[in-house]
């Protein structure tokens, strides 16, 4: 009985342990500018929401500025406002135009730059923002690449640009990357920033409830073992 009593205290604390070794894990993947969609899909239209984290402890970030793939043109792109942010479009020329509902585009958003409106409605440490806009139609692709810039108050520059390759190591400063769902695909859409976060956060809380089970059987088994 005593054996089962030490399981039954250890238990707790090996929870209470891995539930923090998920939260630290868990701020650690989102320390990135990322970008996301609860609604991508090929083809369609989605409000496209990019997050950015001030990773400084002393310094506020003031301007934001994403760059769109220039390879995938899209046809509309509408910019959210944003109280305390003012934002620049900037547009290209396309080679070859793309169809929309309105005719043909020749035009695309190329850049979005978002820049504060004074330091106090900055990105201040330990918080972070996000910045939207409504845009389609999505290309009919895996993925779509959005390169950013991020700016802070001292005059630092942090450049999201670095390409993640599938199953290597994370780079230090990923490309925001939104995933695109296939259009016949039925169920709800989501995109996330690319890079190996999630599936090492998946892996870590997998292997939490192994071992949770684990000990949670060896507790059982000391306590229904019959008295000699």
């Amino acid at each position: 009985m005593r054996t089962s009593r030490r399981l039954a205290l250890r238990v707790p604390a090996v929870l209470a342990l891995a539930t923090g070794a998920v939260l630290l894990l868990s701020g650690a993947a989102s320390a990135h500018v990322t970008v996301s969609a609860d609604d991508a899909t090929e083809g369609g239209y989605a409000k496209v929401t990019f997050r950015v984290p001030n990773e400084t402890d002393n310094t506020t970030t003031t301007k934001v500025q994403v760059f769109f793939p220039p390879s995938q043109p899209l046809a509309s792109v509408s910019i959210q406002p944003h109280p305390g942010w003012s934002y620049r479009v900037k547009t290209t020329k396309l080679a070859n135009p793309i169809s929309s509902d309105d005719g043909q585009v020749t035009q695309a958003v190329s850049e979005v730059d978002w820049t504060a409106d004074s330091k106090a409605s900055g990105i201040k440490p330990g918080e972070f923002d996000e910045f939207d806009v409504s845009a389609g139609p999505l290309p009919k692709a895996t993925s779509m690449v959005f390169k950013a810039l991020q700016t802070y108050s001292d005059g630092t520059v942090v450049r999201w640009i670095d390409p993640t390759t599938p199953g290597g190591p994370e780079p230090e400063h990923p490309a925001p990357t939104l995933v695109l769902s296939p259009a016949s695909d039925d169920a709800s859409s989501s995109a996330s920033s690319a890079g190996g976060n999630g599936r090492a956060t998946t892996a870590l809380v997998l292997s939490i409830v192994a071992l949770v089970v684990a000990l949670g059987a060896g507790a059982a088994s000391v306590v229904r073992r019959p008295k000699a």
